[in-house]
């Protein structure tokens, strides 16, 4: 008897494992939120930088423009003070009031431009110079032109006024030079100060790129390592309820075949001997009545011989179940005489033309074998009747030095649908081409079935006959049910 089977199936009351699934889906959420922010982010950064950088650039460039402008107002101004006091023009001081205005004029609007285009970091005390320094340059040019005018133009009051210009006033506008240089120089630091950031924006990017790829890495690590113990133990589960089901159906195939057995065996024992006495009794009485010659008995022995022959067809009828249901020729004779006998018998049942062709030696095959390959061609050959619409079939049953192997073969219209490369469908409710994989798997075989050559189903069943195959028969709930 097989060991008792302790199911591993969980307890449908008890509180079932929280499915990774959730977890795994939260993961993968945060993930792509952290993906998605950091996008956003990172494009932002970036966004903002360029922007920054751009307008930083065009307003460095322009404020260059303006500074190139007031250089060259400033250069203007130097060649016409070197000309006023030089004396090269026949012109007195006085005349050089209105170039001078002028050249005022371009300077005081380029300053003013470029003190709106300065930069932001520029100090404030900067700017003040600039503007102190231009306007102390001015002052000493109108005082130098009011010397001028006030002396009426005299030597001598020509000659202070070119002294103011010679003196202070040329001081002034080389200061004004100096400083205007200054600003060149500062707005190339500027520029620098701008890459600068922009490297450092980019570097941040980076490190905090890094920093995603890392947790991003642990993430994925963290989570399969989470699916894989999931999938394994989902994998383990299934493998104890195979174990289970293959324990099972061993044990419910073994109880059928007790249950076939012992009913073949009362329809043999209980009722063939329950029927072959009544047929003696009606023999008995149908001689007694038979000896007598009176005309009246003759339609009561019609009745007795009727009665004989119905008892006798009965008989002959449960003999008949009784050898289907457990052949007693497959305990006595072998798998060979077996199945030969009962290809006999579906062939004059079925009218159809079954060839049974044996190769090799099949005695001392363990009986659970031989059974298990009976009724696999028991149920082959039953679909065939049911669904071929065949009218030949061939069974072949071949040992060799590593296993047996039998097919069964029909030339009828084949399986109504392949389920898969192993099996084929039977249509709705049916169970026998299930059932005859079962029993391939119990007896540690492989299973085919499928369209074969001859146009119908071709059923092959492969059993191996090493230790292994015979323990796998015997004992399947040592396949890891206990």
């Amino acid at each position: 008897m097989p060991a008792p089977i302790e199911s591993n199936v969980p307890d449908p009351g008890a509180t079932p494992e929280r499915s990774p699934v959730a977890a795994l889906a939260i993961g993968l959420a945060v993930a792509v939120a952290v993906i998605v922010g950091f996008s956003l982010y990172a494009a932002g950064e970036i966004r903002n930088l360029r922007d920054q950088q751009a307008a930083v650039s065009e307003r460095n460039r322009l404020d260059t423009l303006q500074i190139v402008r007031i250089q060259q107002s400033l250069s203007n101004i130097g060649g016409a003070l070197r000309d006023m006091v030089a004396g090269t023009e026949p012109y007195p001081m006085s005349a050089w009031a209105a170039t001078f205005a002028r050249l005022r004029n371009d300077l005081e609007q380029a300053l003013a431009r470029e003190r709106e285009l300065a930069p932001v970091v520029r100090l404030s005390g900067e700017q003040a110079q600039l503007d102190e320094a231009n306007r102390r340059f001015w002052d000493a040019m109108d005082r130098a032109f009011a010397l001028a005018v006030q002396g009426g133009g005299t030597p001598a009051s020509e000659a202070a006024g070119a002294a103011v210009v010679r003196g202070e006033a040329s001081a002034r506008h080389a200061e004004l030079v100096t400083l205007v240089s200054q600003l060149v120089i500062h707005n190339t630091r500027v520029d620098e100060a701008s890459a600068t950031l922009g490297r450092d924006v980019y570097n941040q990017v980076a490190r905090q790129i890094f920093l995603l790829a890392v947790v991003l890495v642990a993430g994925v690590v963290i989570g399969g390592a989470i699916l894989l113990v999931s999938t394994r133990r989902t994998f383990q589960t299934v493998q104890n309820l195979a174990a289970e089901r293959r324990a099972l159906s061993w044990r419910m195939l073994t109880l059928q075949e007790g249950l076939q057995t012992e009913f073949a065996r009362e329809l043999h024992d209980e009722f063939g001997q329950i029927l072959t006495a009544i047929g003696m009794m009606l023999g008995r009485v149908r001689r007694q009545a038979g000896g007598r010659a009176d005309p009246a008995f003759e339609p009561f022995i019609a009745d007795l011989d009727e009665a004989q022959q119905i008892s006798q067809r009965t008989l002959d009828r449960i003999r008949t179940r009784s050898r289907l249901l457990h052949p007693v020729i497959l305990d006595d004779f072998g798998l060979a005489q077996a199945v030969a006998w009962y290809t006999d018998e579906f062939a004059r049942q079925q009218g159809i033309d079954t060839r049974f062709e044996p190769e090799g030696d099949f005695a001392g095959l363990p009986p659970n074998v031989s059974t298990h390959l009976y009724r696999i061609v028991q149920e082959s050959l039953t679909n065939v009747a049911k669904h071929a619409e065949a009218s030949q079939v061939v069974v072949r049953l071949v040992r060799d030095a590593d296993g047996i192997e039998l097919s069964v073969a029909d030339d009828g219209k084949g399986p109504p649908a392949l389920t898969d490369a192993r099996g084929a469908s039977e249509g709705p409710g049916g169970i026998g081409i299930t059932s005859m994989r079962e029993r391939a798997a119990l007896m540690g075989g492989t299973f085919e079935a499928g369209r074969g050559p001859r146009g119908g189903l071709h059923v092959v069943v492969w059993v191996p006959l090493a230790a292994p195959a015979a323990s796998a028969v015997a004992e399947p709930a040592s396949e890891g049910v206990r």
